[in-house]
């Protein structure tokens, strides 16, 4: 058994280098802004999820702003707020997102009343250690250097502590603005936004190392409290970063990146009112804390309302006005929102223990070559099953784009997604493109090759199905046409074989040419015949119209080549001056398909309806006319449009092979091209042939004597003319009155001939 030849094109190996670029990319961090917008999609994806702590944004907004004026504020204000939450509030902790630094004074300010103010603040904090003051590196000047302070991330090489500035940090000045002392606890406020690669804070460094103490971030200070240890109850554990109370036991086992930062699981945008409590200014925390020193009853119960919600939260105070520029867009919030939002996502990140897993990188390169591999080899597939597995290659991208947004909805996994999709849909259309410019060229050499032997659009229609030929056929509606030149034996003889074969080639290519044109298809060549089909393997409705009009096509053309043979003069002999060729058409249901054996065959056509077709080219010649058809082919041609073909009623014959009677008729010319004589001569033709009906014989023969002298074509007077339907007309009238028909006959004569 042969062993089937594969399909797959080894060219194509040349795009393996485009899926290894987008890997490439991908491990470079070249991908990072086009995967944070499919983490942000795969978040939309998730949707919100409820919190696993009861948090509450206290928002320094414009109602606090008119309520403590102009800054610089007085920390008093943000000490009695403090107070209020914790003392009345019954809060866990309350942290602030802002940095209360000693360089955060003004010296419009009288420093009695500053320094008052710092005073009541520091009294509040150093008593409450669970409220929590902002420290931050980001902005801020070392005091030792005067310069920028730099964030000591670890993976940008900040691995000795002694050298490590601290960070902004809440100060009270003493005297100046450097003479100072550090109050309250302490939570970094900073977000690593060069890593996270856009305006979303997506990473945050749990904790930064100095020459004296470890610094930790406020979710992670949040966390503490939450689980009812101090501040501060952490510890480094190599790629972990341990909560842990005071007998060791380990609270919770937080996983970090670069040895020291975790990225932030996203629980709800700003102000959900789903998953969240609503908002609360910190005006309302000042007014109603106030209320209770009221002398009214009413008050003060209004005021234990309002703080009632407050119990066993954890408080995150921040700034929400847009006069503060800390606002920054979330993967919910498309439009900027305060940035006090991360520390309470990373706090529920930590107490829900609902880290984003990303995977290695070797997870990447492996989605990346096999999901092209597949979806590229799914995708350049032509034939039939093209479409079907470009479908399949479709859903297999969609299969895994919805994997990776219901594994991270289920355990927020991320899986890699712009490299492996991006090498897949890149390649997969670029392969396609390539497939198409070679199906194309493909196209075109199998045209060229075959398109000389058979119809262009019968190897359209091959190349199109891209289905190997088989044997076997089924019935159609056709014309049949066949045509042969009048005493081609003679040309044999007096052409010698070179001569021969330049006439044939000329001749045949002109009648091929007209008959494609009109939409026909070459079946074969014998020897000088030309056999085609009108109606196959495209569908023809006005198949009889279009063989009858290449019919007078290639009458009206071998007249011109008659004229350009004559004029080369000495080329050719007198016989080729005067050829003639010979059409027979008929129309019907027939055999089409692949006709032969299994190793060779041929798009053909059979049945009685082409026997018949044949019949009339060979029967032409008894009747003088040079195309002639059965009444089947002129009653289909009148269905569209035969006024433009001219008819000449001949005889009713039964041809021999056959039993059943045929009207047939000659195809006198396109109306647009024949002369007055041409249809006076049919006027005459008619009375003559009704007469020869009505077995006048006498009165027939002498109409066709007149009708003769209009024919349009005379022996003697023609090239190539032998006879006409008058000189036939008055032969047959002699014959039948040797032997009449007798009464009752229909018209019928019966060929003894082919």
């Amino acid at each position: 058994m042969a062993k089937k030849k594969s399909k797959f094109d080894w060219r194509f190996l040349i795009l393996l280098p485009l899926p290894l670029l987008w890997a490439l990319g991908d491990h470079l961090g070249y991908l990072k802004a086009i995967e944070n917008k499919l983490l942000d999609l795969r978040f939309r994806y998730r949707g919100e999820i409820a919190a696993p702590v009861k948090l509450i944004y206290v928002d320094v907004d414009t109602r606090a702003i008119q309520l403590m004026g102009e800054k610089p504020w007085n920390r008093a204000r943000f000490g009695d707020a403090a107070r209020f939450l914790v003392e009345q509030g019954k809060a866990k902790g309350v942290a602030f997102d802002i940095v209360f630094s000693a360089m955060g004074h003004s010296e419009l300010v009288a420093k009695e009343v500053a320094a008052k103010g710092n005073l009541a603040f520091g009294r509040v904090t150093n008593k409450h250690p669970e409220i929590i003051l902002g420290a931050q590196y980001t902005g801020g000047e070392s005091n030792a250097t005067g310069g920028q302070r730099l964030f000591p991330l670890l993976r940008l090489g900040f691995a000795d502590r002694e050298k490590n500035s601290p960070p902004e940090l809440p100060q009270e000045p003493i005297s100046g603005f450097y003479k100072t002392r550090v109050w309250g606890t302490v939570g970094l406020i900073d977000v690593d936004e060069e890593y996270g690669g856009d305006e979303i804070p997506r990473w945050v460094p749990l904790f930064a190392e100095s020459a004296t103490t470890n610094y930790w971030t406020t979710g992670l200070q949040l966390a503490c409290l939450a689980l009812g240890v101090p501040p501060g109850s952490a510890r480094r554990n190599n790629d972990y970063v341990d909560i842990v109370n005071q007998e060791g036991k380990v609270l919770r086992h937080i996983p970090v990146t670069n040895q020291q930062s975790v990225e932030v699981n996203w629980f709800t945008g700003w102000g959900s009112v789903k998953h969240d409590p609503v908002n609360v200014s910190l005006a309302d925390v000042l007014l109603y804390g106030a209320q209770f020193t009221s002398e009214k009853p009413e008050e003060v119960k209004e005021a234990e309302d309002f703080f009632e919600q407050f119990k066993g939260a954890l408080i995150l105070v921040g700034p929400t006005d847009v006069l503060f520029h800390d606002l920054g867009p979330t993967p919910f919030d498309a439009q900027p929102v305060p940035k006090v939002s991360v520390h309470g996502n990373l706090l529920k990140t930590i107490i829900a223990e609902q880290y984003l897993q990303r995977t290695p990188k070797w997870v990447m390169w492996t989605a990346v070559l096999l999901l092209t591999i597949s979806v590229s080899a799914l995708a350049i597939v032509g034939g039939n099953r093209g479409t079907l597995l470009k479908g399949a290659a479709v859903v297999l991208l969609g299969a895994y784009t919805f994997a990776c947004l219901a594994l991270f909805a289920k355990s927020h996994l991320v899986l890699p997604m712009s490299a492996p999709l991006g090498a897949a849909l890149s390649t997969s259309f670029i392969g396609i493109m390539w497939q198409l410019i070679l199906e194309e060229k493909q196209k075109g050499r199998i045209k060229g090759m075959f398109g000389a032997y058979v119809s262009p659009e019968l190897v359209s229609r091959m190349v199109d199905s891209d289905a190997e030929p088989q044997l076997g056929g089924h019935d159609d509606e056709i014309t049949a046409y066949f045509s042969d030149i009048q005493a081609f034996s003679s040309f044999s003889e007096k052409l010698g074989s070179g001569p021969l074969v330049e006439l044939m080639n000329e001749y045949l290519t002109a009648c091929t040419d007209i008959v494609q044109g009109e939409g026909g298809t070459l079946d074969k060549y014998i020897g000088d015949a030309v056999v085609a089909m009108f109606g196959a393997p495209i569908p023809l409705k006005d198949h009889a119209l279009r063989a009858c009009i290449a019919s007078q096509k290639v009458h009206a053309k071998l007249g011109e080549l008659r004229a350009k043979w004559k004029g080369e003069e000495g080329k050719w002999p007198e016989i080729v001056h005067r050829m003639q060729t010979r059409i027979g058409l008929n129309s019907g249901t027939c055999m089409i398909g692949n006709m032969g054996s299994r190793t060779r065959f041929n798009y053909t056509m059979m049945g009685d309806n082409v026997n018949l077709a044949a019949r009339m080219e060979s029967g032409a010649k008894q009747f003088g006319v040079y195309t002639m058809i059965a009444e089947a082919t002129k009653l289909e041609c009148e269905k569209h449009g035969g006024d433009r073909v001219v008819f000449r009623y001949l005889d009713q014959i039964v041809v021999k092979g056959r039993s059943i009677p045929v009207k047939i008729y000659e195809v006198v010319g396109l109306r647009e091209n024949l002369t007055p004589t041409t249809f006076e001569c049919l006027a005459v033709w008619d009375k003559a042939i009704a007469l020869y009906l009505a077995q006048d014989f006498d009165g027939a023969i002498a109409l066709s004597k007149k009708s003769l002298e209009l024919e349009p074509n005379v022996p003697g007077r023609d090239p190539g003319v032998e006879s006409n339907p008058s000189l036939w007309l008055a032969s047959r009238c002699e014959y039948m009155k040797e032997h009449p028909p007798g009464e009752g006959w229909d018209g019928v004569f019966k060929m003894k001939d082919k």
